[in-house]
């Protein structure tokens, strides 16, 4: 059987086990949303922040949750398994909060194509979509998409994208070592493929031309904005007279977007919510149960 059907069956599996106790955090009550946007979490690699990411789920709550898309890297679970108890965890967290009244919806994305057999099912109170119209308290409406479809690369030379995610890989796992080292010497992390990303001029028309080409598309369908990942790039700006939002990323840049009882929207950088020891301990890519 393929490991995508079982990964899927165990999902399932994992929902109808009783629900495992939480300790409350007294010192960091949870951060209360109307709505959360997640996406590119990449569990099944070394390069997921899975600490980083239990910590946010732990600390915030929100009636609404979307993960849009790439939550689950079946393209290097393919090539080699791994999935550590803290990965196993982060699904068992999502799936708590839907046991618990959270409405959470799974949009998955080119890492997690295989889900894209299951449209419309539902895992565990999890439901799995295509995409999405929400509308924010204050009458918006946002088109909720991953984004891999406005990818030329992906699109036309998806050989071209597995090539580019071994050397994405890679970056990853020399960034872990280097943040390792500057834990030790106290200091803060530090992304360096996002570095070299700012630094390659092709790489930042990269983004320029997805973000436009996903700002036109939400146009054509006549709603106020979009929400996506896929690019690992948080951002929120207007394109002519449509609001672009990406929530960013679980593997360097540790954003969401971020939805305001009133309707607001914002980019969180959790690093930032996060306390010292835990920081460290996400730099060097460590894992605890949530």
């Amino acid at each position: 059987m393929q490991r995508d059907d079982a990964f899927l069956r165990a999902w399932r599996d994992t929902a109808t086990r009783a629900p495992e106790p939480e300790d409350d955090d007294l010192a960091r009550p949870p951060l209360r949303y109307r709505t959360l946007w997640i996406s590119d979490l990449h569990l099944g690699t070394p390069g997921c922040q899975a600490r980083a990411l239990l910590d946010f789920l732990k600390h915030t709550e929100c009636e609404t949750l979307f993960l849009v898309g790439d939550i689950i890297d079946g393209w290097q679970l393919k090539r080699h398994w791994y999935w550590p108890q803290a990965h196993n965890d982060v699904i068992q967290k999502l799936l708590r909060k839907a046991r618990k009244g959270t409405r959470v919806i799974f949009i998955p994305g080119n890492h997690d194509e295989f889900a894209r057999k299951y449209l419309h099912h539902n895992f565990g109170g999890i439901d799995v979509a295509e995409e999405w119209i929400h509308e924010t308290a204050d009458g918006r409406k946002l088109w909720i998409i991953h984004g891999d479809l406005f990818d030329g690369v992906i699109q036309c030379a998806k050989w071209l994208a597995h090539v580019g995610d071994s050397l994405y890989e890679f970056t990853l796992k020399l960034n872990r070592h280097l943040n390792s080292l500057r834990a030790r010497m106290g200091l803060p992390y530090w992304s360096l493929s996002k570095y070299l990303k700012g630094k390659v001029k092709r790489a930042v028309s990269y983004v320029g031309d997805f973000e436009n080409a996903v700002a036109r598309e939400a146009r054509k369908r006549g709603v106020q904005g979009v929400v996506c990942g896929h690019i690992h790039h948080a951002e929120m700006r207007d394109i002519d007279g449509i609001l672009y939002c990406n929530d960013g990323d679980w593997v360097e840049s540790l954003t969401a977007l971020a939805e305001h009882a009133d309707g607001t929207l914002e980019i969180i950088d959790w690093a930032q919510h996060m306390p010292v020891p835990a920081k460290a301990g996400a730099q060097r890519g460590e894992a605890v149960a949530a």
